[in-house]
């Protein structure tokens, strides 16, 4: 990730522009048989119309990253994605990038898809559209997380942490830690409100903590630079914080249910064995699709904390994922991230997504990037193993491709897991159950390292080993008697059944391959 990545040149747009940005348009060739209108979100428009508003310019020239998918090892292929990916910017950016420094507009690139969030006016919106090199504008709203209370507990409190919680217990992972396997060499990646890398819970599993000293380099990243206007003024982490920070909670919790383990008798989470790394993606709560693939990009090559550096070989085996970007909100082109969440599953990295909690119809699974077919979306059980009725259901038909999803389900109904404060607590959602597969991940890539890197092999072992659910009162499409369907997927996740078909199916394969 090249140092420049992280610069935002901000001046004062004044009538200065108007004169300089004639010449934008004319640097490269208009495109005359295309009304620049319909290569502008709507949303863009609407905003400008009363004054500068931000948006992401998409160039037309994207990376082919298909030959990543027959290389055999995840090194191979996140170095392959992160040269083509870079490369490409570079090459193509330039021009465009070098008008935006000459006219003092606010930007920013990125490589993680070949694309600029610029900051400006309905002008300067136009002279961009009218370019050559420029394939679209999206929009960047503001979105805000939908989640539900966490209720304070203590370890004193009628639902302070047991030795190991039941949700754990349900999916046997306990199995799965007796027979050797927590998580040990896998490293899962959280983007989120951003986590208290302190908590007792969390911090001895953090990659930046060697037990004595701390070293946030390659393990954080903030992509959250100012305040958002939908939040109150400030932000208790401060913007571009240097350290992991939580300016909510929501993070917290979830990273607590992949890896939570105080190391004296509270067991919270699925891989207390692996590592983690974080990137706060949500300001407050609220995120734009700009901040989503920021945190993507970094977790494909991490950095420094200044931005320097990139190093593909250090990006984690899985992603958390709980949030997401709906139409209601702004985010009115559903494919906005596909591309983001295509680039890196071909770096070798599983993306598990929450599934939403806009249940119980039919058909709400439908924002970015639980409908896409790169991303592993998961639905919510309840200690009986039935659907939640928050959890959203598929299938998807946001963008008409009426795809089945969720994928898998995992208990997402009054999960205890870690919060602000070295404090515990109560929730449930869809971002809850989502946790539990990606810690389910590491367990995999620590019982057998030829995985790493495999992710189709490790979305078979998950949904072919998955407790069967079903339900006889709703059909989404397809029956809800089939397997899979639309409410559960696949079913539960069996953490001791992927075991198995671990070692029965891929072991000796796997092995041979190597990390």
């Amino acid at each position: 990730m090249p140092a420049s990545y992280r610069l935002i040149t901000t001046l004062v747009l004044g009538f200065m522009l108007l004169l300089p940005f004639a010449t934008l348009a004319s640097s490269s060739n208009a495109v005359e048989n295309n009304p620049w209108q319909n290569r502008v979100d709507p949303w863009v428009l609407d905003t400008a119309a009363t004054g500068d508003t931000e948006f992401l310019v998409f160039l037309s020239e994207q990376a082919d990253l298909s030959q990543a998918y027959r290389l055999k090892t995840k090194a191979e292929k996140g170095s392959y994605v992160y040269q083509q990916l870079t490369s490409i910017a570079r090459r193509t950016q330039k021009p465009l990038l070098n008008e935006l420094k000459r006219n003092g507009v606010e930007h920013r690139a990125y490589w993680v898809v070949n694309m600029i969030w610029v900051r400006g006016s309905q002008e300067l919106i136009e002279n961009l559209a009218r370019r050559s090199d420029v394939a679209r504008i999206h929009a960047n709203p503001s979105v805000q997380i939908s989640t539900m209370p966490i209720q304070t507990t203590t370890r004193k409190g009628s639902r302070s942490p047991e030795a190991i919680e039941w949700n754990l217990t349900k999916v046997n992972a306990p199995d799965v830690w007796a027979a050797g396997f927590t998580g040990q060499g896998a490293v899962i990646a959280g983007q989120d409100t951003g986590y208290s890398w302190t908590h007792e819970a969390l911090i001895n599993q953090y990659r930046g903590w060697d037990g004595v000293n701390a070293d946030h380099d390659y393990n954080w990243h903030d992509a959250i630079h100012e305040n958002d206007p939908n939040t109150a003024p400030g932000n208790p982490c401060g913007f571009d914080s240097p350290e992991p920070c939580d300016d909510q909670s929501h993070g917290t919790h979830t990273m607590g249910s992949m890896v939570g383990d105080n190391g004296a008798g509270t067991q919270i989470g699925m891989a207390p064995g692996a590592r983690w790394v974080g990137c706060r993606n949500m300001e407050q709560g609220w995120g734009t699709p700009a901040t989503y693939a920021e945190c993507y990009q970094f977790f494909i090559a991490p950095t420094r904390i200044d931005g320097s550096a990139p190093r593909p070989d250090l990006a984690p085996d899985v992603i958390n994922n709980s949030w997401g970007c709906p139409f209601s909100e702004g985010c009115t082109d559903p494919n906005i991230l596909l591309n983001v969440v295509n680039n890196v599953r071909a770096a070798g990295i599983l993306t598990v997504h929450s599934a939403g909690n806009a249940g119980s119809s039919c058909h709400t699974i439908n924002t970015p990037a639980a409908i896409y077919d790169a991303s592993f979306t998961v639905g919510a059980t309840d200690s009986s193993d039935i659907i939640a009725g928050f959890s959203g259901r598929g299938s998807v038909t946001v963008d008409g491709s009426n795809r089945p999803k969720p994928d898998i389900s995992a208990p997402g109904v009054n999960i205890i897991s870690s919060i602000k404060g070295n404090n515990y607590g109560v929730s449930q959602g869809t971002s809850m159950a989502a946790p539990h597969v990606s810690g389910l991940v590491a367990l995999l890539v620590s019982a057998n390292t030829g995985l790493r890197g495999n992710v189709d092999a490790l979305e078979k072992i998950i949904t072919s080993s998955a407790l069967p659910r079903t339900i006889t009162t709703q059909d989404c499409g397809v029956p809800g008697t089939n397997i899979p369907n639309n409410i559960y997927g696949w079913g539960r996740i069996d953490s001791r059944a992927a075991l198995q078909r671990v070692h029965h199916y891929f072991l000796p394969f796997f092995f041979a391959q190597g990390p």
